[in-house]
């Protein structure tokens, strides 16, 4: 009771320290030369808003790279890059770490817009990785776009310009990905954890997970899975950087086969996502 109380009173005097930051921040107006100061919650946001945004924005990350999103709290240095924000461009898909945060984040600077990358986006249940899809992506940097000129109307052919350049890449990867995995037989992978359902949606695969419902796998769960990889013949176990690799591993060696890394959070999202169509297709076709 005492860890919760001193928790409140920890929360409620950061949140009127911040506030007083952000009232001395406002007192200005914002010059020619001044970004829009946007914060993001994972690192491929970072590259949309970087698309979109060159050289008129600055963007903060709050889930740092190898972060978990599902348990990651913010540091007081990153609660000082709300209190000095302009956006908060969110995922919007049911991430934990929004779920948790955002109306605190909302209470530290209530000037700051929020974006939310996931309007228009037909949502999977239990699945809130959106931005896996390249279709998705395309529909969260829009998004991002339309809120960047309602902040910042002065600069909309600019917006638009860089928006349509990057969604032109977005479209080719997309292509490529569908070109790259068409006509391969076998459509099912082992990953730890589910993050790759809308990717899965997008190019007809199918993920067997190992992680169940954000717990560590059961002794049963793991011989499921090695059963079904000696069904399909799969012998590479995806994972990721956020999660442990331990039962991975001990699948991986059962099936004779491997672990191999993708990341689902990688900051380069474009290369990243054709990496990890290569590294599926070669998976894929052994």
């Amino acid at each position: 009771m005492c860890r919760l109380t001193s928790n409140a009173i920890m929360w409620s005097s950061l949140i009127i320290y911040f506030l007083s930051l952000t009232v001395i921040s406002n007192c200005g107006e914002r010059g020619d030369d001044i970004k829009v100061n946007i914060v993001v919650t994972i690192p491929p946001q970072a590259e949309f808003v970087r698309e979109v945004g060159g050289d008129k924005v600055s963007v903060s990350i709050l889930v740092p790279p190898g972060a978990n999103p599902h348990t990651y709290e913010p540091t007081p240095a990153q609660l000082k890059s709300i209190s000095e924000a302009d956006i908060y461009y969110i995922v919007g898909s049911g991430i934990e770490f929004e779920l948790t945060w955002v109306k605190k984040l909302k209470g530290i600077n209530h000037d700051m817009v929020v974006i939310d990358g996931s309007e228009g986006i037909e949502l999977i249940d239990g699945d809130p990785h959106i931005w896996l899809s390249p279709k998705n992506a395309i529909i969260m940097v829009n998004n991002l776009c339309e809120g960047l000129i309602k902040i910042d109307p002065d600069n909309s052919k600019y917006y638009e310009a860089n928006k349509d350049r990057y969604i032109e890449r977005l479209r080719n990867l997309d292509n490529k990905i569908m070109e790259k995995l068409s006509g391969i037989n076998n459509r099912r992978f082992i990953v730890y954890h589910p993050s790759w359902a809308y990717f899965c949606h997008d190019y007809n695969l199918i993920q067997i997970p190992i992680e169940q419902e954000g717990k560590d796998p059961t002794a049963q769960t793991i011989e499921d899975v090695i059963k079904e990889a000696r069904s399909f013949g799969i012998d590479v176990v995806f994972v990721s950087p956020q999660h442990s690799t331990r039962s991975a591993e001990v699948i991986a060696d059962e099936i004779g086969g491997e672990t191999v890394p993708i990341n689902p959070l990688s900051e380069n999202y474009i290369e990243n996502i054709k990496n990890v169509a290569d590294k599926l297709a070669e998976a894929l076709k052994r």
